[in-house]
Protein backbone atom coordinates (compact mmCIF):
# COMPACT_ATOMS: atom_id res chain seq x y z
CA UNK A 1 0.00 0.00 0.00
CA UNK A 2 1.74 2.98 -1.08
CA UNK A 3 2.28 6.53 1.58
CA UNK A 4 -0.60 8.38 0.02
CA UNK A 5 -3.42 5.47 0.59
CA UNK A 6 -2.20 4.88 3.90
CA UNK A 7 -2.71 8.61 4.38
CA UNK A 8 -6.52 8.34 3.11
CA UNK A 9 -7.34 5.67 4.90
CA UNK A 10 -5.98 7.49 8.25
CA UNK A 11 -8.04 9.92 7.69
CA UNK A 12 -11.08 8.43 7.28
CA UNK A 13 -10.55 6.00 10.26
CA UNK A 14 -9.99 9.38 12.26
CA UNK A 15 -13.53 10.48 10.44
CA UNK A 16 -15.35 7.73 12.09
CA UNK A 17 -13.55 7.47 15.54
CA UNK A 18 -14.41 11.40 15.43
CA UNK A 19 -18.30 11.05 14.63
CA UNK A 20 -19.03 8.36 16.73
CA UNK A 21 -18.02 10.81 19.17
CA UNK A 22 -19.57 13.27 18.39
CA UNK A 23 -20.36 14.61 22.08
CA UNK A 24 -16.33 14.82 22.70
CA UNK A 25 -15.00 16.76 19.61
CA UNK A 26 -13.84 19.21 21.83
CA UNK A 27 -10.72 17.12 22.14
CA UNK A 28 -10.36 15.62 18.78
CA UNK A 29 -7.65 17.39 16.70
CA UNK A 30 -6.15 15.84 13.77
CA UNK A 31 -2.39 15.60 13.33
CA UNK A 32 0.52 14.07 16.10
CA UNK A 33 0.87 15.63 19.68
CA UNK A 34 4.27 17.51 19.73
CA UNK A 35 6.80 15.27 21.00
CA UNK A 36 10.10 17.51 21.96
CA UNK A 37 13.01 16.12 19.30
CA UNK A 38 15.72 14.43 21.35
CA UNK A 39 19.11 16.00 20.38
CA UNK A 40 22.72 14.90 21.00
CA UNK A 41 24.20 15.99 24.48
CA UNK A 42 27.76 15.03 26.29
CA UNK A 43 27.93 14.47 29.44
CA UNK A 44 30.54 17.11 30.03
CA UNK A 45 32.65 19.63 28.03
CA UNK A 46 35.71 17.97 26.81
CA UNK A 47 37.53 21.36 26.82
CA UNK A 48 37.35 21.19 30.53
CA UNK A 49 39.06 18.40 31.39
CA UNK A 50 42.39 19.29 33.06
CA UNK A 51 41.82 23.02 33.64
CA UNK A 52 40.62 24.30 36.69
CA UNK A 53 38.97 27.49 36.81
CA UNK A 54 39.71 28.62 40.36
CA UNK A 55 37.43 31.58 40.46
CA UNK A 56 34.17 31.55 38.10
CA UNK A 57 33.34 35.19 37.42
CA UNK A 58 29.21 35.75 38.21
CA UNK A 59 27.57 38.98 37.43
CA UNK A 60 25.55 39.61 40.78
CA UNK A 61 21.91 38.81 40.66
CA UNK A 62 20.87 42.22 40.03
CA UNK A 63 23.42 42.95 36.91
CA UNK A 64 23.83 41.67 33.48
CA UNK A 65 26.47 39.77 32.26
CA UNK A 66 28.69 42.37 31.45
CA UNK A 67 29.32 43.53 35.00
CA UNK A 68 31.66 40.72 35.23
CA UNK A 69 34.41 42.86 33.33
CA UNK A 70 33.74 46.04 35.80
CA UNK A 71 34.03 48.45 33.44
CA UNK A 72 31.89 51.41 33.82
CA UNK A 73 32.12 52.76 30.21
CA UNK A 74 31.43 49.31 28.88
CA UNK A 75 27.94 48.99 30.96
CA UNK A 76 27.05 52.35 29.95
CA UNK A 77 26.94 51.57 26.49
CA UNK A 78 25.71 48.11 26.67
CA UNK A 79 22.41 50.22 27.91
CA UNK A 80 22.12 51.94 25.61
CA UNK A 81 22.24 48.87 22.96
CA UNK A 82 18.47 47.83 24.61
CA UNK A 83 17.52 50.86 24.35
CA UNK A 84 18.78 52.23 20.73
CA UNK A 85 19.81 49.44 18.64
CA UNK A 86 17.39 50.15 15.54
CA UNK A 87 18.22 45.65 14.83
CA UNK A 88 17.06 45.09 18.22
CA UNK A 89 13.67 47.63 17.20
CA UNK A 90 13.09 45.37 14.24
CA UNK A 91 13.38 42.27 16.17
CA UNK A 92 10.97 43.65 19.00
CA UNK A 93 8.15 44.52 16.27
CA UNK A 94 8.99 40.95 14.50
CA UNK A 95 8.11 39.74 18.22
CA UNK A 96 4.56 41.89 18.61
CA UNK A 97 3.71 40.97 14.60
CA UNK A 98 4.16 37.23 15.29
CA UNK A 99 1.98 37.81 18.78
CA UNK A 100 -0.48 39.90 16.63
CA UNK A 101 -0.94 36.29 14.31
CA UNK A 102 -1.70 34.35 17.43
CA UNK A 103 -4.73 36.72 18.29
CA UNK A 104 -5.46 36.53 14.53
CA UNK A 105 -6.02 32.75 14.81
CA UNK A 106 -8.05 32.66 18.37
CA UNK A 107 -10.37 34.96 16.61
CA UNK A 108 -11.46 31.90 14.64
CA UNK A 109 -12.70 29.95 17.46
CA UNK A 110 -15.50 32.49 18.13
CA UNK A 111 -18.39 33.27 15.90
CA UNK A 112 -18.35 36.57 13.33
CA UNK A 113 -21.21 38.69 13.71
CA UNK A 114 -22.04 41.34 11.20
CA UNK A 115 -24.92 43.90 10.49
CA UNK A 116 -26.21 45.44 7.12
CA UNK A 117 -28.46 48.42 6.62
CA UNK A 118 -29.70 49.25 2.95
CA UNK A 119 -31.90 51.53 0.95
CA UNK A 120 -32.17 51.41 -2.87
CA UNK A 121 -34.30 52.37 -5.61
CA UNK A 122 -34.71 50.40 -8.79
CA UNK A 123 -36.38 51.09 -11.99
CA UNK A 124 -39.19 49.11 -13.84
CA UNK A 125 -40.99 48.14 -17.30
CA UNK A 126 -44.26 49.88 -17.60
CA UNK A 127 -45.80 46.76 -16.82
CA UNK A 128 -44.93 45.94 -13.53
CA UNK A 129 -46.69 47.58 -10.47
CA UNK A 130 -44.99 49.97 -8.59
CA UNK A 131 -45.71 53.00 -5.80
CA UNK A 132 -44.70 55.25 -8.13
CA UNK A 133 -43.93 56.73 -11.74
CA UNK A 134 -40.86 58.10 -13.16
CA UNK A 135 -41.05 59.14 -16.88
CA UNK A 136 -43.12 56.63 -17.81
CA UNK A 137 -41.81 53.47 -15.61
CA UNK A 138 -41.88 52.11 -12.40
CA UNK A 139 -39.39 52.13 -9.60
CA UNK A 140 -39.42 50.56 -6.39
CA UNK A 141 -38.05 52.06 -3.14
CA UNK A 142 -36.31 49.01 -0.70
CA UNK A 143 -35.42 49.20 2.57
CA UNK A 144 -33.53 46.66 4.61
CA UNK A 145 -31.75 46.16 7.95
CA UNK A 146 -30.54 42.88 9.00
CA UNK A 147 -28.07 41.01 11.61
CA UNK A 148 -25.98 37.91 10.72
CA UNK A 149 -23.69 35.38 12.70
CA UNK A 150 -21.58 32.62 11.31
CA UNK A 151 -19.60 29.98 12.93
CA UNK A 152 -17.19 27.44 11.93
CA UNK A 153 -16.96 25.02 14.80
CA UNK A 154 -13.27 23.30 15.13
CA UNK A 155 -14.79 20.00 14.82
CA UNK A 156 -10.96 18.64 13.48
CA UNK A 157 -9.06 20.90 15.66
CA UNK A 158 -7.66 22.54 12.89
CA UNK A 159 -7.90 25.99 14.43
CA UNK A 160 -6.41 24.21 17.21
CA UNK A 161 -3.76 22.94 15.15
CA UNK A 162 -3.52 26.47 13.95
CA UNK A 163 -2.91 28.36 16.82
CA UNK A 164 -0.46 25.69 18.22
CA UNK A 165 1.91 26.65 15.36
CA UNK A 166 1.15 30.63 15.46
CA UNK A 167 1.56 30.15 19.12
CA UNK A 168 4.94 27.98 18.53
CA UNK A 169 6.15 30.65 16.30
CA UNK A 170 5.35 33.46 18.00
CA UNK A 171 7.35 32.14 21.05
CA UNK A 172 10.28 31.34 18.67
CA UNK A 173 9.77 35.35 17.51
CA UNK A 174 10.30 35.61 21.38
CA UNK A 175 14.04 33.79 21.17
CA UNK A 176 15.30 35.35 17.71
CA UNK A 177 14.38 38.58 19.60
CA UNK A 178 16.85 37.50 22.60
CA UNK A 179 19.45 36.01 20.50
CA UNK A 180 19.61 39.47 18.51
CA UNK A 181 19.83 41.17 22.13
CA UNK A 182 22.41 38.47 23.21
CA UNK A 183 24.37 39.32 19.85
CA UNK A 184 24.46 42.87 19.70
CA UNK A 185 25.78 43.54 23.38
CA UNK A 186 28.74 40.33 22.96
CA UNK A 187 29.23 42.63 19.32
CA UNK A 188 29.68 45.64 21.10
CA UNK A 189 31.86 44.06 24.66
CA UNK A 190 33.80 42.91 21.56
CA UNK A 191 34.65 46.14 19.85
CA UNK A 192 35.17 47.79 22.94
CA UNK A 193 37.76 45.29 24.01
CA UNK A 194 39.62 45.68 20.82
CA UNK A 195 39.08 49.89 20.90
CA UNK A 196 40.89 49.49 24.40
CA UNK A 197 43.41 47.13 23.11
CA UNK A 198 44.21 49.99 20.13
CA UNK A 199 44.67 52.42 23.09
CA UNK A 200 46.86 50.48 24.70
CA UNK A 201 48.82 49.70 21.40
CA UNK A 202 49.09 53.05 20.74
CA UNK A 203 50.62 54.09 24.22
CA UNK A 204 53.50 51.22 23.17
CA UNK A 205 54.21 52.99 20.04
CA UNK A 206 54.62 56.25 21.72
CA UNK A 207 56.80 55.32 24.73
CA UNK A 208 58.89 53.53 22.02
CA UNK A 209 59.09 56.13 20.17
CA UNK A 210 60.30 58.18 23.40
CA UNK A 211 62.83 55.47 23.68
CA UNK A 212 63.83 55.16 19.94
CA UNK A 213 64.16 59.05 20.51
CA UNK A 214 66.61 58.90 23.44
CA UNK A 215 68.36 56.30 21.35
CA UNK A 216 68.55 58.16 18.69
CA UNK A 217 69.61 61.54 20.43
CA UNK A 218 72.74 58.95 21.66
CA UNK A 219 73.59 58.27 18.69
CA UNK A 220 72.98 61.97 16.90
CA UNK A 221 75.40 62.90 19.56
CA UNK A 222 78.29 60.00 19.11
CA UNK A 223 78.15 60.53 15.64
CA UNK A 224 78.65 64.43 16.00
CA UNK A 225 81.99 63.49 17.89
CA UNK A 226 82.84 60.59 15.45
CA UNK A 227 82.34 57.64 17.58
CA UNK A 228 79.28 56.62 15.84
CA UNK A 229 79.04 55.92 12.01
CA UNK A 230 76.35 57.63 9.81
CA UNK A 231 74.85 54.75 8.81
CA UNK A 232 74.08 54.34 12.56
CA UNK A 233 72.32 57.39 12.76
CA UNK A 234 70.01 56.63 9.78
CA UNK A 235 69.24 53.16 10.87
CA UNK A 236 68.16 55.09 14.27
CA UNK A 237 65.92 57.35 12.10
CA UNK A 238 64.42 55.10 10.44
CA UNK A 239 63.10 53.30 13.78
CA UNK A 240 61.96 56.15 15.23
CA UNK A 241 59.87 57.59 12.47
CA UNK A 242 59.14 53.87 11.89
CA UNK A 243 57.32 53.74 15.43
CA UNK A 244 55.69 57.38 14.24
CA UNK A 245 53.61 55.59 11.65
CA UNK A 246 52.82 52.78 13.48
CA UNK A 247 51.09 54.77 16.18
CA UNK A 248 49.20 56.90 13.75
CA UNK A 249 47.93 54.27 11.58
CA UNK A 250 46.36 52.88 14.57
CA UNK A 251 43.66 55.69 14.84
CA UNK A 252 42.53 54.17 11.44
CA UNK A 253 41.27 50.83 12.73
CA UNK A 254 40.48 52.63 16.17
CA UNK A 255 37.92 55.17 14.30
CA UNK A 256 36.38 52.36 12.38
CA UNK A 257 35.71 50.73 15.96
CA UNK A 258 34.10 53.85 17.33
CA UNK A 259 32.12 54.44 14.51
CA UNK A 260 30.91 50.94 14.86
CA UNK A 261 30.19 50.82 18.71
CA UNK A 262 28.19 54.33 17.99
CA UNK A 263 25.99 52.22 15.43
CA UNK A 264 25.42 49.40 17.54
CA UNK A 265 24.16 52.01 20.54
CA UNK A 266 21.79 53.58 17.99
CA UNK A 267 23.58 56.51 16.85
CA UNK A 268 25.36 58.06 14.59
CA UNK A 269 28.79 57.60 14.65
CA UNK A 270 29.79 61.85 14.42
CA UNK A 271 27.65 61.61 18.09
CA UNK A 272 30.19 59.06 20.16
CA UNK A 273 33.35 60.11 21.55
CA UNK A 274 35.24 57.96 23.59
CA UNK A 275 38.04 58.83 24.73
CA UNK A 276 41.35 56.72 24.88
CA UNK A 277 41.02 54.18 28.37
CA UNK A 278 42.97 51.66 30.44
CA UNK A 279 43.20 48.02 29.06
CA UNK A 280 41.34 45.40 31.41
CA UNK A 281 44.32 43.41 32.41
CA UNK A 282 42.10 40.46 34.58
CA UNK A 283 40.15 37.90 31.82
CA UNK A 284 37.06 36.92 33.73
CA UNK A 285 35.92 33.50 33.02
CA UNK A 286 31.71 32.42 33.57
CA UNK A 287 31.06 29.33 35.06
CA UNK A 288 29.90 26.44 32.18
CA UNK A 289 27.68 24.85 33.99
CA UNK A 290 26.26 21.22 32.94
CA UNK A 291 26.32 20.81 29.12
CA UNK A 292 22.88 19.61 29.36
CA UNK A 293 21.78 23.18 30.28
CA UNK A 294 23.02 24.64 26.90
CA UNK A 295 19.62 23.64 25.66
CA UNK A 296 17.83 25.72 28.00
CA UNK A 297 20.45 28.74 28.24
CA UNK A 298 20.46 29.77 24.46
CA UNK A 299 17.97 31.16 22.73
CA UNK A 300 18.90 30.16 19.56
CA UNK A 301 18.27 26.83 20.68
CA UNK A 302 15.25 27.47 22.09
CA UNK A 303 13.70 29.37 18.97
CA UNK A 304 15.23 26.24 16.69
CA UNK A 305 12.80 23.87 18.76
CA UNK A 306 9.59 26.31 18.65
CA UNK A 307 10.01 26.10 15.10
CA UNK A 308 9.99 22.34 15.43
CA UNK A 309 6.69 22.75 17.93
CA UNK A 310 5.21 24.63 15.04
CA UNK A 311 5.96 22.26 12.00
CA UNK A 312 4.69 19.86 13.76
CA UNK A 313 1.36 21.86 14.33
CA UNK A 314 0.95 22.66 10.72
CA UNK A 315 1.22 18.72 9.79
CA UNK A 316 -1.98 18.61 11.63
CA UNK A 317 -3.54 21.45 9.73
CA UNK A 318 -2.66 20.36 6.41
CA UNK A 319 -4.48 16.66 7.30
CA UNK A 320 -7.24 18.84 8.59
CA UNK A 321 -7.92 20.05 4.79
CA UNK A 322 -9.37 15.65 4.32
CA UNK A 323 -12.44 16.35 6.39
CA UNK A 324 -15.49 18.41 5.53
CA UNK A 325 -16.00 22.15 6.95
CA UNK A 326 -19.48 22.95 8.49
CA UNK A 327 -20.43 26.06 9.27
CA UNK A 328 -23.35 27.20 11.12
CA UNK A 329 -24.76 30.40 10.14
CA UNK A 330 -28.29 32.60 11.13
CA UNK A 331 -29.89 35.79 10.05
CA UNK A 332 -32.50 37.52 11.15
CA UNK A 333 -33.36 41.29 9.84
CA UNK A 334 -36.43 43.03 7.75
CA UNK A 335 -37.18 43.99 4.59
CA UNK A 336 -39.90 46.61 3.01
CA UNK A 337 -41.10 49.93 0.76
CA UNK A 338 -41.65 52.31 3.64
CA UNK A 339 -39.03 52.82 5.96
CA UNK A 340 -41.53 54.54 8.95
CA UNK A 341 -42.81 50.62 8.70
CA UNK A 342 -39.42 48.73 8.52
CA UNK A 343 -39.55 47.24 11.96
CA UNK A 344 -42.77 45.59 11.62
CA UNK A 345 -43.41 41.61 12.08
CA UNK A 346 -44.69 41.13 8.37
CA UNK A 347 -41.51 42.88 7.00
CA UNK A 348 -39.24 40.21 9.16
CA UNK A 349 -36.60 37.97 7.04
CA UNK A 350 -34.62 35.20 8.64
CA UNK A 351 -32.64 32.42 7.74
CA UNK A 352 -31.17 29.70 9.69
CA UNK A 353 -29.01 26.40 8.98
CA UNK A 354 -25.51 24.46 8.79
CA UNK A 355 -23.44 24.23 5.74
CA UNK A 356 -21.00 21.32 5.06
CA UNK A 357 -18.49 21.44 2.52
CA UNK A 358 -15.68 18.56 1.20
CA UNK A 359 -13.55 18.49 -1.12
CA UNK A 360 -14.12 15.24 -3.20
CA UNK A 361 -11.26 15.54 -5.86
CA UNK A 362 -7.97 17.75 -5.97
CA UNK A 363 -5.89 15.56 -7.90
CA UNK A 364 -3.52 14.75 -4.94
CA UNK A 365 -2.86 18.73 -3.67
CA UNK A 366 -4.00 17.91 -0.05
CA UNK A 367 -1.80 14.90 -0.04
CA UNK A 368 1.39 16.60 -1.17
CA UNK A 369 0.37 19.47 1.30
CA UNK A 370 0.74 17.21 3.98
CA UNK A 371 3.72 15.80 2.53
CA UNK A 372 4.97 19.56 2.33
CA UNK A 373 4.89 19.99 5.92
CA UNK A 374 6.33 16.65 7.16
CA UNK A 375 9.20 17.51 5.05
CA UNK A 376 9.12 20.96 7.15
CA UNK A 377 9.24 19.09 10.05
CA UNK A 378 12.38 16.86 9.40
CA UNK A 379 14.37 19.85 8.01
CA UNK A 380 13.44 21.65 11.47
CA UNK A 381 14.47 18.77 13.28
CA UNK A 382 17.72 18.49 11.67
CA UNK A 383 18.38 22.52 11.86
CA UNK A 384 17.41 21.95 15.18
CA UNK A 385 20.10 19.19 15.95
CA UNK A 386 22.71 21.09 13.73
CA UNK A 387 22.31 24.00 16.02
CA UNK A 388 22.87 22.75 19.37
CA UNK A 389 25.64 20.64 17.41
CA UNK A 390 26.99 24.26 16.49
CA UNK A 391 26.45 24.96 19.95
CA UNK A 392 28.66 23.20 21.55
CA UNK A 393 31.09 23.53 19.23
CA UNK A 394 31.41 27.21 20.27
CA UNK A 395 31.64 26.76 23.93
CA UNK A 396 34.48 24.42 23.37
CA UNK A 397 36.29 26.87 20.98
CA UNK A 398 35.89 29.27 23.44
CA UNK A 399 36.99 27.06 25.92
CA UNK A 400 39.86 25.82 24.86
CA UNK A 401 40.79 29.32 23.81
CA UNK A 402 40.71 30.86 27.12
CA UNK A 403 42.79 27.65 28.43
CA UNK A 404 45.66 27.89 25.89
CA UNK A 405 45.42 31.47 25.38
CA UNK A 406 46.37 31.86 29.01
CA UNK A 407 49.32 29.23 28.86
CA UNK A 408 50.69 31.58 25.97
CA UNK A 409 49.83 34.62 28.46
CA UNK A 410 52.34 33.08 30.84
CA UNK A 411 55.48 32.49 28.27
CA UNK A 412 54.50 35.66 26.71
CA UNK A 413 54.99 37.29 29.74
CA UNK A 414 58.63 35.94 30.09
CA UNK A 415 58.98 36.66 26.82
CA UNK A 416 58.63 40.41 27.31
CA UNK A 417 60.49 40.66 30.83
CA UNK A 418 63.44 38.96 29.16
CA UNK A 419 63.24 41.15 26.03
CA UNK A 420 63.22 43.78 27.76
CA UNK A 421 66.33 42.64 29.87
CA UNK A 422 68.33 42.48 26.21
CA UNK A 423 67.47 45.75 25.22
CA UNK A 424 68.46 47.43 28.85
CA UNK A 425 72.09 45.09 27.97
CA UNK A 426 72.15 46.62 24.34
CA UNK A 427 72.00 50.30 25.30
CA UNK A 428 74.43 50.19 28.04
CA UNK A 429 77.30 47.75 25.87
CA UNK A 430 76.68 50.42 22.74
CA UNK A 431 77.35 53.19 25.30
CA UNK A 432 80.25 51.53 26.39
CA UNK A 433 81.31 50.92 23.30
CA UNK A 434 81.00 46.99 23.39
CA UNK A 435 78.49 46.83 21.07
CA UNK A 436 77.37 47.79 17.62
CA UNK A 437 74.19 49.73 16.56
CA UNK A 438 73.01 46.99 15.14
CA UNK A 439 72.13 44.99 18.10
CA UNK A 440 70.25 47.99 19.94
CA UNK A 441 68.09 48.09 17.41
CA UNK A 442 66.80 44.41 17.14
CA UNK A 443 67.00 44.52 21.27
CA UNK A 444 64.37 47.13 20.74
CA UNK A 445 62.08 45.85 17.83
CA UNK A 446 62.40 42.36 19.63
CA UNK A 447 61.33 44.33 22.82
CA UNK A 448 58.10 46.22 21.05
CA UNK A 449 57.17 42.69 18.81
CA UNK A 450 57.14 40.98 22.26
CA UNK A 451 55.10 43.76 24.25
CA UNK A 452 52.57 44.11 20.96
CA UNK A 453 52.38 40.17 21.02
CA UNK A 454 51.22 39.59 24.58
CA UNK A 455 48.63 42.49 24.05
CA UNK A 456 47.34 40.59 21.45
CA UNK A 457 46.97 37.83 23.94
CA UNK A 458 45.45 39.66 26.58
CA UNK A 459 42.71 41.23 23.85
CA UNK A 460 41.89 37.31 22.57
CA UNK A 461 41.23 36.26 25.63
CA UNK A 462 38.83 38.87 26.56
CA UNK A 463 36.81 38.57 23.31
CA UNK A 464 37.20 34.97 23.93
CA UNK A 465 36.28 35.27 27.26
CA UNK A 466 32.99 37.53 25.81
CA UNK A 467 32.70 34.51 23.12
CA UNK A 468 31.94 31.96 25.60
CA UNK A 469 29.04 34.49 27.52
CA UNK A 470 27.67 34.76 24.53
CA UNK A 471 27.88 30.96 23.82
CA UNK A 472 26.35 29.83 27.20
CA UNK A 473 23.54 32.08 26.62
CA UNK A 474 24.52 35.36 28.19
CA UNK A 475 25.46 32.92 31.02
CA UNK A 476 22.80 34.74 33.66
CA UNK A 477 19.49 35.35 34.07
CA UNK A 478 17.87 36.97 31.23
CA UNK A 479 13.99 36.85 30.40
CA UNK A 480 11.94 37.43 26.99
CA UNK A 481 8.04 37.51 26.63
CA UNK A 482 6.20 34.77 25.15
CA UNK A 483 3.22 34.37 23.20
CA UNK A 484 2.19 31.50 25.14
CA UNK A 485 1.48 33.94 28.17
CA UNK A 486 4.84 32.99 30.33
CA UNK A 487 8.84 34.21 30.01
CA UNK A 488 11.92 32.60 28.12
CA UNK A 489 14.56 32.66 30.95
CA UNK A 490 17.69 31.94 30.00
CA UNK A 491 20.17 30.92 33.45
Amino acid sequence: MSRRTGTTMKHLSTLCACTVLLPLLSACAIGPDYKKPDAPVPPAYKELKGWKIGTPKQAASDASWWAIYNDPVLDGLEKQVNISNQNLKAAEAAYREAAATVDVARASFFPTVSVTASGTRSGEGSGSTSSTSLNGGRVRTEYSASAGASWAPDIWGRIRRTVEGETASADASAEDLAAARLSAQAQLATDYFELRALDEQKRLLDDSVVAFSRSRDIVKNRYATGVAAKADLLTAETQLNDARSQAISVGVQRAALEHAIAVLTGRPPADLDLPAGAFATAVPVPPTGLPSTLLERRPDIAAAERRVAAANANIGVAEAAFFPDLTLSASYGYSGPTLGKLFQLPNSIWSLGPDLAETIFDAGARSAQVEQARATYDQDVANYRQTVLTAFQQVEDDLAGLRILADQADVQAATVASAREAERFAVNQYKAGTADYTTVVTAQATRLNAEITALGIQRDRLTDSVDLVSGLGGGFVACTPQASGGDACHQ
